[in-house]
C-alpha cells in the first residue's frame, strides 16, 4: 500500500513521522511525508490556553486527511485533544518513550539547587502548578516554541532553567542537555506524554488493520486511563492537570493531580486508584477509561474544578 503521512515540520515532529515511516516500510508499504505548518506553530507569543488549545497543532493535518492529501497523521499524544472531531479516530498508539519531565539548565543541576526567586521557563499550566508545589518561591514565565526554539532561549540566558519532556530530548539525541530527570511522583506527566499516536479517518477500516501491528497494548491502556481523567474533567491545555498510568503484573495504576495556576499557595490536589487488567480482554480500553473517570471523580470530590476559569496566569 502507498501511504502519505501528514506531519508538522518541527524537527521532533519530523523525527516521529520518519519513525512511523520506517516501521511501515518494514511492512513493505511505500510511504512519503507531507510536511505542514499549523496555526499552533505560527503563533508563538500567546499561551495556547488563550488561543484555542493544543488542537491548533493538528487541525491542518486533519484537513489534509479529509481532503485526501494524506492517509494518516502522526502526533505527540499529549498534543491531541481528548475528543477528536467527527470523522477521525486514533488508529494506534506506539510504545511510549520516557514519560518524565526533564530539568534543563547550564548552571543549576536540579530544581533544588536553584536560588530563591530564580526564573524558570514553561508555558504549561500543569508544570506551573507542579513547580509551585515543589518551589513556591520561583518566578515562572512563559516559554513557547518548538524544542529547538526553547533550548535556544535558554542558551541566550533568558531563563535559569526550563522544563521539557524527556522523550523529545531523547528522540533527537539531546539527552546530554538533561541536567536532571524529575521523579514521576514529583512532576506527574501530562496525559499521553512520551507516546506517539496515529490518526486516520474513521471510515478507513483497511488503514486501521494496516496500522494495528504498530499498536503497543500496554501503552494504549495507560494512555486511555490518563486521557480518561482529562476528558472527564474537560481537559485541554487550559487545564492544570497531570495524569500518569503504569501497567505492571496485571495491575493498572493511575496517579493524577490538579492545581489552580491563578492562586499562588493553592494546594495541589492529588488522587490515585488502580484496577486489575488483562490485555486480552476485548473491553480493556473501556476499563482503562473507567479508571480514569474514577480518578477524575476523586479529584473533583477533593475540590478540583472549584474555580471554573483556568486561563493562563501569564
Amino acid at each position: 500500500m502507498k501511504l502519505t503521512i501528514a506531519t508538522r515540520e518541527s524537527r521532533l515532529a519530523m523525527w516521529q513521522a520518519h519513525h512511523v515511516k520506517q516501521l511501515l516500510e518494514a511492512q513493505n508499504h511505500q510511504v512519503e511525508l507531507l510536511g505542514m505548518t499549523t496555526v499552533g506553530d505560527q503563533i508563538l507569543d500567546v499561551p495556547l490556553s488563550n488561543i484555542g488549545g493544543k488542537g491548533l497543532f493538528i487541525k491542518e493535518l486533519e484537513v489534509a486527511i479529509a481532503q485526501g492529501a494524506a492517509h494518516l497523521a502522526v502526533h505527540s499524544l499529549k498534543d491531541v485533544p481528548m475528543d477528536l472531531p467527527d470523522g477521525f479516530r486514533l488508529a494506534c498508539i506506539l510504545s511510549r518513550e520516557d514519560p518524565r519531565d526533564a530539568w534543563v539548565s547550564h548552571i543549576y543541576e536540579s530544581l533544588d539547587s536553584l536560588p530563591p526567586g530564580a526564573l524558570v521557563g514553561t508555558s504549561s499550566l500543569r508544570r506551573t502548578v507542579l513547580l509551585r508545589a515543589l518551589r513556591p518561591d520561583l518566578k515562572i514565565e512563559p516559554l513557547r516554541g518548538n524544542l529547538d526554539t526553547r533550548l535556544s532561549k535558554l542558551d541566550k540566558g533568558q531563563y535559569d532553567g526550563i522544563v521539557l519532556a524527556a522523550a523529545g530530548l531523547k528522540r533527537l539525541g539531546l539527552q546530554d542537555r538533561i541536567a536532571h530527570l524529575f521523579s514521576l511522583d514529583h512532576m506527574i506527566p501530562a496525559a499521553g506524554q512520551g507516546a506517539i499516536g496515529i490518526e486516520i479517518a474513521d471510515d478507513r477500516p483497511d488503514l486501521l488493520e494496516t496500522l494495528s501491528g504498530l499498536n503497543d497494548a500496554a501503552t494504549a491502556v495507560a494512555v486511555y486511563a490518563e486521557r480518561g481523567v482529562s476528558r472527564a474533567m474537560g481537559g485541554s491545555c487550559s487545564m492544570p492537570l497531570a495524569a500518569h498510568a503504569t501497567l505492571h503484573s496485571g495491575t493498572l495504576a493511575l496517579h493524577a493531580a490538579w492545581g489552580d495556576p491563578a492562586l499562588k499557595g493553592a494546594p495541589l490536589i492529588q488522587a490515585k486508584n488502580q484496577c486489575a487488567l488483562n490485555l486480552a480482554d476485548t473491553n480493556v480500553l473501556a476499563l482503562a477509561t473507567s479508571l480514569g473517570e474514577a480518578v477524575a471523580a476523586q479529584l473533583i470530590s477533593k475540590g478540583a474544578l472549584t474555580h471554573k476559569t483556568h486561563q493562563s496566569p501569564y
